[in-house]
C-alpha cells in the first residue's frame, strides 16, 4: 500500500463546469482536470505529449481538451483526436495517448486516484450527513504551508486551541478532560469526557443550557479528520477536513462544516462560514510558523501524554510511507487526562 492508492479531492464538483479546466497537484503530480463529453470528470497528466506545454492552460470544447501551444486535442480517455498542423493527414495513433487517472464524483467532490493498478479495497471517505434532510454544509478550501501529517494533527488537537484561538474557540480554564484514544483498522478515534461549556463563541449558541458535550474526533487513513460535537437534537456539528498532499510543505485542505441546528440552519450559514474561516486563518498562520522551524531544524518533536493522538496518526502515516497496510497494526487503546 502507498499514498498513491487513495482517493484525493481535486475540486468541488459544481466548480468544475463543462468549459473549465483546472490545474491541480497531488503527491507532486501535475494534473489537468476537466469534464469529458459525457460530463464525467477527467484527470490527465498536465503535460502535452507534443512539446510539454501544460494542458491546464488550454481550453475545453465539447468535452475535449485543447493544448494552448499547438492545439493538440485530447479526449476524455487521453487520446489525441486531432493535430491541427497535420490537417487531412492526421491519423489516430495508439502511441498518442496522455496518461490518465481514475476519477469519482461523490458527495459534491471530484476525486482522483493516482495508482491505477492497486488491488486495495479503498473508497473515498463518506462525508457525514452531506446532502441529507435537516442538515446544512458550508465548504471552505485553504492552502497550508505544511505537510498532511501536521495539518491533520492540528485539526484534531485540543491543547493548541486555548493558545491559538483564545476566546473564539476555547479559553484557558485549567479544565480537566478525560480522554480515550483508540487506534484500529487504519483509524484513530478520540472520545472526550466531562467537557461542558468551553467552546468560545459557539457555547452561546450550541450549548446555552450548559449540557454535557459529547465530543469525538477521528482520523482516517491517509488524510481525513472529522470532529463531532453532539449536544442533542438540532445541536450537532461535524467539521471534516480532507488534506490533499501537493508537496512536502504544501497541503490543500477541503473542509466541510456540516450541522443540524433545526430552524436556525439557514440563518446560521454565514456565521458558521465566517467563524470557521477565522479559526482556519489562525491555524494557517501557526502551521506556517511551525514549518519555518521544521525547514531549519527538522521534525524531532517532544511528546507528552496529550500527544498520544499525534503518535497514533504518525504510526498510520509512517506505515503507508513504508509501503505497508496500517490496518495490520495492532489495535491499541489509551486512557489519559490533560487540562485546557
Amino acid at each position: 500500500m502507498g499514498f498513491e492508492d487513495f482517493w484525493y479531492v481535486v475540486s468541488i464538483a459544481d466548480r468544475l463546469k463543462s468549459h473549465t479546466v483546472l490545474s491541480r497537484t497531488v503527491l507532486g503530480e501535475w494534473l489537468a482536470i476537466f469534464r469529458g463529453e459525457d460530463g464525467s470528470p477527467v484527470a490527465l497528466l498536465d503535460r502535452c505529449m507534443h512539446r510539454h506545454s501544460k494542458l491546464s492552460n488550454g481550453k475545453v470544447e465539447q468535452g475535449k481538451l485543447h493544448c494552448p501551444y499547438h492545439g493538440w486535442v485530447y479526449d476524455q480517455n487521453g487520446k489525441v483526436v486531432a493535430v491541427p498542423a497535420e490537417g487531412e493527414n492526421f491519423k489516430m495513433l495508439t502511441s498518442r495517448c496522455a496518461k490518465s487517472y481514475a476519477t469519482k464524483e461523490q458527495d459534491g467532490y471530484i476525486y482522483v486516484k493516482l495508482n491505477q493498478t492497486t488491488e486495495a479495497d479503498l473508497a473515498p471517505f463518506k462525508m457525514p450527513f452531506y446532502g441529507e434532510k435537516g442538515w446544512e454544509t458550508v465548504r471552505v478550501v485553504n492552502r497550508f504551508r505544511n505537510d498532511v501529517t501536521n495539518c491533520a494533527e492540528n485539526f484534531i488537537d485540543i491543547p493548541h486551541t486555548v493558545s491559538v484561538h483564545p476566546g473564539v474557540f476555547r479559553s484557558p480554564r485549567k479544565q480537566r478532560l478525560d480522554v480515550v484514544v483508540e487506534r484500529r483498522h487504519g483509524s484513530v478515534f478520540v472520545d472526550y469526557r466531562n467537557e461542558t461549556t468551553n467552546l468560545g463563541w459557539y457555547s452561546r449558541f450550541l450549548n446555552f443550557n450548559q449540557d454535557r458535550i459529547r465530543h469525538t474526533d477521528s482520523f482516517h487513513m491517509p488524510n481525513i479528520t472529522s470532529v463531532e460535537y453532539n449536544l442533542g437534537k438540532h445541536r450537532r456539528l461535524f467539521i471534516t477536513s480532507q488534506s490533499i498532499p501537493e508537496a512536502d510543505d504544501s497541503t490543500l485542505v477541503y473542509t466541510d462544516i456540516t450541522f443540524n441546528y433545526g430552524i436556525w440552519n439557514k440563518l446560521a450559514r454565514p456565521f458558521v462560514w465566517w467563524t470557521a474561516q477565522y479559526i482556519i486563518n489562525q491555524d494557517i498562520e501557526i502551521l506556517g510558523i511551525q514549518q519555518d522551524s521544521i525547514d531549519k531544524y527538522g521534525k524531532q518533536f517532544s511528546n507528552t501524554p496529550a500527544d498520544t493522538i499525534h503518535v497514533f496518526v504518525e504510526s498510520i502515516r509512517d506505515r503507508i510511507a513504508q509501503g505497508k497496510d496500517p490496518r495490520d497494526l495492532p489495535e491499541q487503546s489509551v486512557k489519559l487526562s490533560f487540562w485546557v
